[in-house]
């Protein structure tokens, strides 16, 4: 295979070689017009080529501009040295004279060695040098910015995640309280469902101050060792309480929230309870901890009490799935609320242990009692997390 080597450097055709000997003989002619011995022509040829004064086709121009600031250095370097062997024997005189090396008695700063330099090239070391400073206090102000910056958002984070966790601590002290009774209601409630009577049974006595304040409530879920230890709300639609919290005021962490479309009196199939996956690990932000069989393994149960009734679930799946498009044909464990048949019921119980990231050994039959807690997950769009449970007692 033919090379095409010109002055050290190799080319892979021959117009780009045509093009490096031209290049070639260019620089030999221009390092005749300066005194390369010279440190301020030097520069000054430097600085012509930085300049864009000369233009050359290849890659020899960058091999001489190199070229040219490594003699330039050793060149400053010479004159350095030279300069100190000066500076020293004057001092050396004007002490055995006793006199000062200036004859002022101040000593006086020189800037390194510019005078040396002519107008041009002094000129154009100012520019650079101010040019440089300019970008250093540029650089200064940008990251006080970011620090400053990074300051607000951590105080904004730490205070308000130190108010959820003091507004909730608040709700947990309610449970259980009688300091504010509720309005009296009569003896006994009746529902109508597919023409059944269905009788209310009274609000547990742990729940009914909590009930009194907020007629939204609908229970209270609990996961040991987490985070999640929060009352649970349901309004008419799922879109409230993603950003209101128990009192009704706007927040942006929300609440925990049942799915609009569950029903705990008569009892839905599967209850689905949301919640925000907070960064700080609050409200639902711990439930992707299950992602680890081994978290799974000391944490199988989750505590979720009705209003009316106390409840113990086992998990029995765990998943990552995602919000669908309408017309798509997938299992959507969101549309799960009830299942119209013995068949339906164990078409859902294989799509979900499918999907299951392990396999707990634990199975539900129809009638059984399901709880699904879903949060955002960020692995793809509109991701989610899931942990389905069945009730044991």
């Amino acid at each position: 295979m033919e090379t095409f080597t010109v002055s050290g450097r190799q080319f892979r055709n021959a117009a780009d070689y045509e093009a490096a000997k031209k290049d070639a003989a260019y620089i030999e002619a221009l390092k005749q017009r300066y005194d390369l011995s010279s440190r301020e022509e030097t520069g000054r040829f430097l600085q012509d080529i930085r300049s864009g004064k000369y233009r050359f086709r290849t890659i020899l121009g960058k091999d001489l501009e190199e070229e040219l600031e490594e003699l330039f250095r050793k060149l400053e370097k010479e004159a350095a040295q030279g300069a100190k062997g000066k500076k020293t024997t004057r001092a050396q005189k004007a002490k055995r004279s006793g006199k000062d090396v200036s004859g002022t008695g101040v000593k006086k700063k020189t800037s390194a060695g510019l005078e040396t330099y002519d107008k041009e090239m002094r000129d154009s070391i100012l520019r650079e040098l101010k040019k440089r400073e300019r970008i250093r206090k540029a650089v200064i102000a940008a990251c006080f910015c970011v620090a400053g910056g990074c300051f607000i958002y951590l105080g904004i984070y730490t205070y308000q995640t130190g108010r959820l966790d003091s507004y909730a601590d608040s709700q947990r002290k309610l449970i259980g309280t009688t300091g504010i009774v509720a309005p009296q209601t009569p003896d006994t409630v009746v529902i109508h469902y597919d023409n059944e009577e269905i009788v209310v049974p009274d609000v547990l006595d742990d729940y009914k101050t909590l009930y009194t304040l907020n007629r939204n409530l609908i229970g209270w879920v609990k996961i040991d060792d987490t985070y999640i230890d929060y009352p649970v709300l349901q309004t008419t639609n799922n879109e409230y309480y993603l950003d209101h919290n128990f009192d009704q005021e706007q927040d942006k962490n929300g609440s925990i929230f049942l799915d609009k479309d569950c029903s705990v009196l008569p009892r839905s199939d599967n209850l689905i309870i949301y919640g925000h996956h907070m960064r700080s690990g609050r409200m639902f932000g711990q439930l992707n901890k299950y992602s680890s069989e081994s978290f799974y393994e000391d944490h199988k149960y989750i505590q979720f009490d009705t209003i009316y009734e106390k409840g113990t679930y086992e998990i029995m799946y765990v998943f990552r799935s995602k919000i669908y498009e309408e017309s798509e044909i997938v299992f959507k464990y969101y549309q799960f609320t009830d299942a119209a048949s013995e068949l339906e019921f164990d078409s859902y119980m294989r799509e979900m242990a499918e999907m299951s990231l392990y396999d707990t050994g634990v199975t539900a039959e129809y009638g059984d009692e399901l709880l699904t807690l879903s949060t955002c997950d960020y692995y793809t769009d509109d991701g989610r997390f899931v942990v389905v449970a069945k009730r044991i007692y």
